[in-house]
């Protein structure tokens, strides 16, 4: 009888250290919810499984190491910043959905990323109605901060670049006759193939054809055998690395000489993996960063970025650590973590020394970036071909 009176005490003890536990439980959620308040909540917006997946992974890199370094350094206002990440495969449903849960369940004041205009666009109209700011971190197409105060990104545009561009193949290169493949289902190929036209026509060059692929196909025999026939001095094609590869293997195949000229959708460390003898100096796209002839604010993130890597960092993952301390930037001048108030500050950047270039916002939020850099391919890995002025009026 004494034994099982000490079981009964010792029953009651442990039910009485279970609903300590319970409610301790119910105490930290109470907690947490009160540490929400002392946190920054920042919500990534990329690909890291997928078609673009090359460009959201450097992207979440950089994002992750310019999080660490402002906490090492004591946070934003005192307040630790705290990211978070979701895979949106490339894709406009999912990517709509992570930009409403973000704002709704995780509670985040801004949202960095997409790469993609598309993608972008999609969730840029989430926030802009929601109230939360989103900066992009490589959409370069029209239509995108557009939609609201709300939408910000820091990226070379197409706009200001493609003259450049075209200029320099037309003056420096010689080039005056052009092929221009478009991939039809990608929206960043189809907004981007107009620009080029326009800047074309308006230089004096003649298109002497026109072609189409689909993203995912693997087939570009009669684009190829059509181009060949019609001699272009080169290719000019907008869409992304993985059928630009394929179009210049293609193009090996049948002994066409010719050179691939892109925008940044070509950035990808796959493209020379992929192209292999095909693309080695025959490709040449732009962007605003080439981690070649780096300026001090450049090294010092190249160095960090290769010692926590191991690895090249490439225009993504310096554009979104450079998002990230815009962000913390314009949070520290506002005194606030208000997106309604922080925003404001956001809007009034002028030459900020980012690691992938100064960058300053016009009255209508849209980076003004100079040079812009031409790379290509050399000894299978992207080298910085040469630096071109952009005339941005």
């Amino acid at each position: 009888m004494k034994f099982r009176g000490k079981t009964k005490w010792a029953f009651l003890l442990c039910l009485l250290m279970v609903f300590s536990i319970i409610a301790g439980c119910g105490g930290g959620s109470t907690s947490d919810s009160d540490a929400d308040e002392d946190v920054i909540k920042l919500g990534f917006l990329g690909a890291t499984t997928g078609s673009v997946a090359n460009y959201g992974i450097p992207g979440q890199k950089g994002m992750e190491m310019a999080i660490e370094e402002l906490n090492a350094n004591g946070g934003v206002l005192g307040k630790k910043v705290v990211g978070i990440y979701q895979d949106n495969k490339g894709d406009s449903t999912e990517i709509a959905n992570i930009a409403t849960r973000y704002i709704t369940r995780d509670k985040v004041v801004a949202m960095v990323g997409d790469p993609c205009t598309g993608l972008t666009k999609i969730a840029a109209d989430i926030a802009q109605k929601n109230k939360v700011v989103i900066f992009s971190a490589g959409a370069t197409g029209t239509g995108v901060v557009e939609i609201g105060d709300y939408v910000f990104r820091n990226t070379l545009l197409d706009m200001f670049a493609v003259p450049s561009v075209v200029d320099w193949m037309m003056n420096t290169k010689g080039w005056k006759n052009f092929a221009i493949v478009t991939s039809l289902n990608n929206g960043y190929s189809t907004a981007l193939t107009p620009v080029f036209k326009e800047a074309i026509e308006k230089q004096g060059g003649n298109i002497v054809i026109e072609e189409s692929i689909n993203d995912e196909e693997t087939d570009f025999t009669a684009q190829i055998t059509n181009i060949k026939k019609a001699n272009p001095d080169v290719l000019v094609f907008t869409g992304y690395y993985r059928e630009a590869a394929l179009l210049m293997n293609e193009a090996k195949k049948q002994n066409l000489d010719i050179t691939l000229v892109g925008g940044d959708g070509l950035y990808g460390q796959d493209l020379a993996k992929l192209g292999g003898d095909a693309v080695e100096e025959k490709v040449i796209f732009y962007c605003g960063f080439s981690s070649d002839q780096p300026t001090p604010e450049t090294e010092k993130f190249l160095e960090a970025y290769r010692a926590k890597y191991n690895e090249e960092p490439d225009m993504f993952s310096a554009q979104y650590y450079d998002a990230v301390m815009i962000l913390a930037k314009a949070m520290t001048d506002a005194n606030s973590t208000d997106p309604s108030v922080f925003k404001d500050e956001l809007a009034k950047l002028k030459d900020y020394p980012g690691v992938s270039g100064n960058t300053t916002f016009r009255s209508d939020r849209e980076p003004i970036k100079s040079p812009v850099c031409l790379i290509t391919v050399k000894d299978g890995k992207l080298t910085l071909l040469d630096k071109i002025p952009v005339n941005i009026q």
